[in-house]
């Protein structure tokens, strides 16, 4: 019997949830049959089978989460003949499995396995449990992983964390009580990767928000709302280029783009997607539009490829389109910061000694105040302000 386990699904992902299966206990399978469709936070991926034979037993069901790593699917062989393994193949713009699939050895791992004294040497760790116990303070050197081959898991840190900090037979987050009542929905998928997102940005960003107001009501006929706020970005990130940027907390630094990316929060029925946009800068407002109706698209239809889905090097939240003039958008790092634009409205405005009503554009810019100052920040809504009030 040949065992298959979870191959890593692209970035470093601790796990991925059954949406179907493709295959069932007893069937023949070829080589690159696909198997089973995996959702993760990033995308639904199709996962082919490494081997030719008959699938002996399934681990697991829809909705359920399986760790990267762990028995996904049992095979008897069709030879007892060792079988190669193809050398590894980037992914795909589709969006397939990322890395190499290996094919040998009685149990089929996306790790290779290591001797017990490299083991001791190093601690096996997935990225989100280093970056957690990195921030709450802990040796990952110390902890026990309960993951396959000891892998140390983001619950292992919770766990070790909770022994920690709290006393004695308490614990580290309330629970609901059994007779709350109500119907209980587990978080999944996007909504999931948005919880943990959103808590590792409360962590880890020292959020501060500035508000203003556009003045649209010189805009020409067929403005397009989204393409404008995406220029209007560029623009200032050209005039204060420090705050197209990540910041790393550890080394304490800046590293400043001169490409923006920019990422576009899109709701979707499953939660919330954050598409980007590459090189804002340099397009027209129809090769804008172009984009960001593709992109739309993919998001709602989980289609987008991972690449379209990181390194954005500023966010837009177009929250307006549906309700809302301002907010406190969340600013996800590396990322520093983030434009919330509102529903525009009609408003009284001072024209000289008159009185008229002119079209404005709420604003909301939320920025990591550990690395940017408050002078940056408004000089940078200040320019986004400017050009938004250009006729066109």
């Amino acid at each position: 019997m040949f065992r298959f386990t979870l191959p890593d699904l692209g970035e470093g992902l601790q796990d991925a949830e059954i949406v179907s299966w493709h295959v069932a206990v007893g069937d023949r399978v070829a080589v690159d049959q696909p198997l089973v469709a995996m959702e993760t936070a990033k995308a639904v991926v199709e996962v082919p089978s490494p081997v030719a034979g008959v699938i002996v037993a399934l681990h697991g069901q829809a909705t359920d989460r399986i760790d990267t790593g762990a028995a996904l699917v049992d095979f008897k062989l069709d030879t007892d003949d060792a079988i190669a393994a193809p050398a590894p193949a980037p992914a795909t713009a589709s969006g397939g499995v990322v890395g190499q699939m290996p094919t040998s050895d009685h149990e089929i791992s996306a790790t290779p396995q290591r001797s017990a004294s490299t083991a001791a040497r190093t601690s096996r760790a997935v990225p989100a449990a280093r970056d957690l116990a990195r921030h709450l303070g802990l040796d990952i050197s110390s902890l026990r992983g309960t993951g396959r081959d000891a892998l140390i898991t983001v619950d292992d840190v919770m766990a070790a964390a909770a022994l920690t900090v709290q006393p004695q037979g308490s614990a580290m987050r309330p629970t609901l009580p059994a007779t709350a009542g109500g119907e209980f929905d587990v978080l999944r998928s996007l909504r999931r990767a948005m919880a943990q997102s959103m808590s590792m940005a409360r962590d880890n960003v020292m959020e501060c928000t500035v508000v203003d107001d556009a003045d649209i009501h010189a805009w020409e006929s067929g403005n397009d709302y989204t393409a404008r706020l995406l220029r209007a970005i560029a623009a200032g990130c050209r005039a204060e280029p420090g705050i197209n940027a990540w910041y790393d907390a550890t080394s304490q630094g800046r590293r400043i783009f001169h490409h923006i990316d920019v990422g576009i929060a899109v709701d979707t029925p499953d939660g919330l997607l954050v598409p980007v946009i590459r090189d804002v800068g340099n397009r027209t407002p129809e090769q804008l539009r172009i984009e960001i109706n593709r992109l739309k698209v993919g998001a709602r239809d989980r289609s987008l490829p991972a690449a379209d889905l990181r390194d954005f090097t500023f966010m837009l939240s177009n929250f307006g389109v549906m309700a809302g003039r301002y907010a406190t958008p969340v600013v996800v790092p590396p990322a520093i910061a983030i434009l919330g634009a509102g529903k525009v409205s009609r408003d009284v405005v001072a024209v000289g000694d008159a009185i008229e009503i002119h079209r404005r554009m709420p604003l909301s810019l939320t920025f990591d105040h550990r690395c940017v100052t408050g002078g940056e920040a408004v000089r940078l809504l200040a320019a986004i302000i400017a050009d938004l009030q250009r006729p066109n």
